[in-house]
């Protein structure tokens, strides 16, 4: 299955992207119009659509999709845009080679003794609390190995809050940076393409790795 990674330096004089960074919603809205074929019950999963805002003195938008992305979805002036085919970097993947990681994750725990119930169900649920600190690092601690990462570092772990319309699990955010060698190529592959936790729709998920 192919991929192709789209870097997009925002232009915060742009009035779009001026209310992208300020609305994730609304950022993944803009997203969405990236996929050539929106269609199914899953339009995101589909498409394989994950993307990670790197903040900075000009903010950097990557954003993963299955498909080559309909940039002319996006208006003018919006942001400075390359792309690549990730193939290469996805096929390339051997066992105990030495990586670079980044990922912004949504690190949450249910909580059975919160549980509440499911609205159309009404099976109980454990309530997502967000983990911050030493257990979000704990967190990516865990999820890693499943994720074909053997780490070689303790993670730096930065947090990335955003604006939300109301409170919710995923408004917590955490950058995870840090080393690590490749344990499982296959595992890896899969997260690379799918993504990593839950929060996808609001910008969390996306792994890049760079070799060394």
């Amino acid at each position: 299955m192919p991929a192709t990674l789209t870097r997009i330096v925002l232009n915060r004089h742009h009035r779009r992207a001026r209310n992208d960074l300020a609305y994730r919603p609304g950022l993944h809205k803009t997203m969405m119009r990236l996929l050539p074929h929106p269609d199914g019950p899953h339009p995101r999963k589909a498409g394989g659509l994950l993307f990670r805002l790197d903040p900075g003195l000009d903010p950097v938008l990557l954003v993963q999709t299955a498909d080559t992305p309909h940039l002319a979805s996006l208006p003018d002036g919006y942001g400075d845009i390359t792309t690549r085919d990730l193939t290469p970097i996805l096929t390339g993947l051997t066992p105990h080679l030495p990586v670079r990681y980044r990922i912004t994750a949504a690190p949450v725990v249910s909580r059975s003794a919160d549980a509440v119930p499911h609205p159309v169900t009404g099976r109980l649920r454990g309530k997502l609390t967000p983990l911050t600190g030493p257990d979000a690092i704990a967190w990516w601690q865990r999820r890693a190995p499943a994720a074909g990462l053997h780490l070689t570092s303790l993670p730096a772990a930065a947090p990335c809050p955003f604006p939300s319309p109301r409170p919710g699990p995923y408004e917590r955010l955490t950058q995870f940076d840090g080393t690590a060698t490749i344990s499982e190529p296959a595992l890896l592959a899969t997260a690379i393409r799918e993504g990593i936790g839950r929060g996808k729709a609001y910008g969390a998920g996306l792994l890049t790795l760079i070799p060394g």
